[in-house]
C-alpha cells in the first residue's frame, strides 16, 4: 500500500496542516489564510477608485502563489495519484446521508446533490448560490475564513478568532442538524 495515494489519517494530516503556522512565521513572518486572496485578485485585476482594493496587493502576492500551489496541487494529485477507489468515508456518515437521500457515494461529490438539475431548479439555486453567498458574506463578516481564523488566529492567540471559530462550529452544528436535513428533502424530491 503506497501511503502517498491513501487518505492520511486526521493525527497526521491535521498537526501537518498546524506546522504551516510557524514554518510561515518563521520564514517569513506570514499569516497563513486563504480568502484574503480574492481580495489581492481584485486589487490588482480592478485598480479603481474602491477603498477597499486601494492598497499594496504586490506586498502580498505570495499569498497569490501560495493559493495557486494548493491549485496546482489538487491538480496534479487528481491527475497523477489517484488510486481509482471511491472516497473513504465514515460507515456512520454513510448511513446518515443514506437516511437523507443521498444513494451515490462513488465520485467526489455526490451526484444525487451535484448535478446541473439541481443547479437550475429554485431548490438548487437556494442550496449553492445563497449558501455560497451567505459563506462569503460571514468570511468577510468576520475579517476572515475558517482556515484564517481557526488554524492561525487561534494559533497566534487572538480572541477575535476565537470567537469567530465558537460561531463557526455553531453554525456549522445548527446548519447540520437543524436546516441541511429540510433543505436534503427538497433538493433530493
Amino acid at each position: 500500500m503506497n501511503p502517498l495515494l491513501q487518505p492520511w489519517p486526521w493525527y497526521v494530516a491535521g498537526p501537518l496542516i498546524g506546522l504551516t503556522v510557524p514554518l510561515l512565521l518563521i520564514i517569513g513572518n506570514k499569516a497563513l489564510g486563504v480568502s484574503s486572496s480574492l481580495r489581492h485578485i481584485c486589487a490588482a485585476c480592478f485598480p479603481g477608485k474602491i477603498p477597499f482594493f486601494n492598497y499594496d496587493w504586490k506586498k502580498e502576492s505570495w499569498n497569490l502563489f501560495f493559493v495557486g500551489g494548493i491549485a496546482l496541487g489538487a491538480v496534479f494529485c487528481l491527475a497523477f495519484m489517484h488510486n481509482g477507489e471511491p472516497v473513504q468515508l465514515n460507515p456512520a456518515t454513510i448511513d446518515a446521508l443514506k437516511a437523507q437521500g443521498v444513494q451515490e457515494f462513488d465520485e467526489l461529490m455526490p451526484g444525487d446533490i451535484f448535478n446541473w438539475g439541481n443547479i437550475a431548479s429554485p431548490v438548487g439555486l437556494l442550496f449553492f448560490v445563497i449558501g455560497g453567498f451567505m459563506i462569503g458574506f460571514g468570511t468577510r463578516y468576520a475579517n476572515g475564513c475558517t482556515s484564517g481564523h481557526s488554524i492561525m488566529g487561534l494559533s497566534t492567540l487572538q480572541w477575535p478568532s476565537l470567537v469567530a471559530t465558537i460561531c463557526f462550529m455553531a453554525g456549522g452544528f445548527i446548519m447540520t442538524n437543524l436546516v441541511l436535513p429540510h433543505l436534503m428533502k427538497w433538493l433530493l424530491l
